[in-house]
Parts: structure tokens; sequence; C-alpha cells
């Protein structure tokens, strides 16, 4: 791979005529469209680890997201200088190198549905179940389409959003530059394509899916431009990884994984002695309680995150240094965390959040009560979709009940042509609610 090409500030939806103001380069523009987006905006009532939280000191998916971009700045300045140290790029890129992985981290968590990582399950397990069922729109429904449907990917669906959803609807979205769409892309290949290669290949970006079959030409046609590498075997298809988007992954591994801890002890969910056993080691601050005598525990806590923050951060751009040529070849298959000096601490971190945190009471309840919430959203919505689908896409042959409903929850019917659009349809509607909203919309439809 050539970073003239990995760096490329072409736009999605644009011609090549399109070129970038001198005074405001594209990865700024990028930014500057994700954070003003809606669905960036709704991020601030979605889940990161507590549904429905009730202090305001808990970190949402919005306040996330942000840390992730400010880490993955700091990812991405720390290479490009060492980048332009060895001539890999030309000298300043190493602020386009920060700005491109900054965009793609602010955007990492764009497509996540209400409820967090139980959302994502409540919305999969609801498709196997309907697939399963063959009726209504689900009994025509192309077996291709089953597998990325019952597991729903909220990295597919923000996919979706940025280059599809959001501003130039089905022109480019919101027409980012190639660069910062690639390296948002942690798992490059479908789900229909991924299950051909499952159990034949041992690649990281095979972990999971990251695309819809619905984005896989745009997808296609932007790693393609830049000369990503592309893996094939039978007429399937996966992509290596573009190496920044290792780094973005790394923003985000650092900051829930730490920042989970000090949210842990916020909610009460941790003592202070368990957050100071898992960061105090991985912050290595030596007679820590003796230097700083004066500060509370949640003061000392703050110190110990940002310490760890920043040892991690300096961990993995060293990572990224020592595995370079695998890393640009393609051939680099590790979360640089789990190849770092720290990864041992992230181990233990991990294992006290999944015995700890992940399984608190309270947790657990609200997240039965939002996969309730879910199922029940997605039952009323479904009238809606085969009304529609029977009536030949023709909103004026619906019900009158399904027409006021449409009406009174928003629904946007606009590319539905047939049951996979209506399923992508139904998965746009329902993972860009908020938290509050989905608990507002299945109260009026008057389902438990």
């Amino acid at each position: 791979m050539e970073w003239c090409k990995l760096l490329d500030g072409q736009r999605l939806g644009y011609n090549e005529l399109y070129s970038e103001q001198a005074d405001r380069p594209s990865y700024i523009q990028d930014y500057d469209r994700i954070l003003f987006s809606a669905p960036f905006r709704r991020l601030a009532n979605k889940t990161q680890v507590h549904p429905l939280y009730e202090n305001d000191h808990l970190h949402h998916r919005l306040i996330h997201s942000l840390e992730t971009a400010s880490v993955g700045r700091s990812l991405g300045i720390g290479v490009g200088a060492w980048l332009e140290e060895r001539n890999e790029i030309e000298k300043g890129e190493r602020h386009r190198v920060a700005g491109v992985v900054q965009a793609a981290c602010l955007a990492h968590d764009i497509g996540n549905p209400p409820f967090g990582h139980s959302g994502e399950d409540a919305i999969g397990q609801w498709f196997k179940y309907k697939i399963a069922e063959k009726k209504g729109i689900f009994l025509d429904l192309p077996v291709e389409f089953h597998e990325e449907l019952s597991n729903f990917e909220g990295n597919a669906q923000g996919f979706r959003i940025i280059n599809q959803l959001e501003m130039y609807r089905n022109d480019g979205g919101m027409r980012l530059s190639k660069s910062v769409i690639a390296s948002f892309v942690k798992y490059p290949v479908t789900a229909e394509m991924r299950g051909n290669f499952i159990n034949s290949q041992e690649y990281c970006g095979l972990k999971k899916f990251g695309i819809f079959k619905s984005e896989f030409k745009i997808f296609e046609k932007v790693f393609s431009s830049i000369e990503i590498p592309c893996v094939s075997e039978a007429g399937n298809k996966y992509w290596r990884r573009h190496p920044l988007a290792f780094l973005v992954e790394a923003a985000d591994d650092i900051c829930y994984k730490i920042l989970d801890v000090e949210d842990g002890f916020t909610s009460g969910d941790f003592s202070y002695d368990q957050v100071s056993d898992m960061l105090l080691p991985l912050a290595g601050i030596e007679d820590f309680c003796q230097k700083y005598p004066e500060q509370n525990e949640g003061e000392k806590i703050a110190i110990l995150r940002a310490v760890a923050i920043n040892k991690s951060i300096k961990s993995c751009i060293d990572v990224f240094k020592e595995n370079y040529d695998e890393i640009i070849d393609g051939r680099f298959s590790l979360s640089l965390i789990d190849a770092s000096s720290v990864s041992d601490f992230f181990r233990n971190i991990t294992d006290n959040s999944n015995k700890k945190l992940f399984t608190s009471k309270r947790k657990v309840e609200l997240e039965v009560f939002g996969r309730n919430v879910i199922h029940g959203i997605l039952n009323g919505l479904l009238p809606i979709y085969e009304d529609y689908i029977n009536n030949n896409c023709n909103e004026d042959s619906m019900s009158s009940y399904c027409r006021q409903l449409k009406k009174a929850v928003a629904v946007d019917l606009r590319d539905v042509r047939d049951s996979y659009s209506a399923c992508r349809s139904i998965c746009d509607y329902v993972s860009g609610m908020t938290d509050r909203y989905a608990v507002k919309v299945a109260k009026m439809l008057m389902v438990s």
C-alpha cells in the first residue's frame, strides 16, 4: 500500500475535478460534517455501558466518541511524525494522518443502536426469529441477506449512515474523503462473504462483518480506488485493513476499557481499591499515594486514568513502528493493544469488567427492558412495511391506520421497494433512535 493513495482527500460522490481547499483540508471538513450531523448528535442519548443512566457524570456514546477522537489524534500525530522521519510521507503530512484518524474515530460509533451492544443483539434476535417464521415480507427474503440481518452490526450501519443516508442521500452521504472512509472500516467484508472465509482464514478484519450488501458497491469503489489489497477466493472477497484503521481501533480500545473502569467507580460498581488495582500498574506511577496525599479518591482515579491513557498511546505507537512492514503490506492481524507491552494490563481490566461491571444487577435489568422495548417497536412498525409492500409501494393505498402510524412515528419509506430494502429501512429507523425516544415510541405503540 502507498501513502499517497491511502491519504487520498478525494470525496465520495464528487467527480475527479474536486480539489481540497488549502486553508481547510478535507479531513477537517470531514470532522466537521460528522460533528454537526444529526446521527452524531443523537449519540448524546445512547448507551455506552449504563442504559438510561441517572448519573450525569457517566459516559454516553457522544462523549466516548469525542474522547476516542482525541486519543486517535494523538496516535495519528505520533505515527505521522515517525512516517515523516522515514520519508514515507511528505513533511507536514503528520497533520493529515492525525486528522484522518481523528475524523474516523469521531464517527466510529455513529451506527450504534439504542441500549448499546445489547441493542444490537436485540435487533438481530428479532430478525432471526422473523426470518425463521417465513411470513409477510420475510417469506421471499433472499438467503444472501439473512446473515447480515440476523446479526445486526453497528459498524456496518455506521458505514451506511456516513456514505448513504446522511446529507446527500443515496449520492455519497456525507461525502467524506476516501482516506477517512477507509480508516473507519474495521471489518472490510460483507456478512455473506465473511461466512465463506471464516473457517479457512485467520485475519483480524474477519472477526465480524462491516459492510451491508446495500453498500458493498460504495465500499468496493473506495477500497479499490486507493488500492487496498483484496483477497479473492472462489468469487468471494475481503479486503485488508487501511493501516490507519488499526489506530482507530486502538483509540477505541484505550478509551472504552479505561473510561469504563472510571465509570464503574462513579456508578458504584467498582471500589476505589479495585480501580486502583487495575489502573495503577498500567500507569506505572511509583509511590502514588504519597505523591498525591491531598487528592480525594475521584481525583486520584482521574490522574491514574490520564497517565494510563498516555502510556497506552505511546505503547500502541511503538507497536505500529515495530510491525510497520506487516501493517503496510496488509499482513498484520492483531489489535495494537493486544500486541503491545500493556496487553496484560488491558486483559486484567477486561476480565474484571466482565465479572463485575457488565453483570451489575441494574445494568442487566435495563438491558432486558431495552430488549423488550426494541422488540415491541419492531413488532409495532412491521405492519407499516408489510402494508406498503403489499400495496405495490403505494402509500395512498395503505390502510388508514398504517398511514396514521407512519405519520405518528415519522417512518421514511422513500427507499423501500422490496423485502430487503424494507428490512434495511426498519433497521435505519430503530438503530437511529436514542434510548429515551425508543422508550417513548414503545409507550405510544402500547407494547412491552
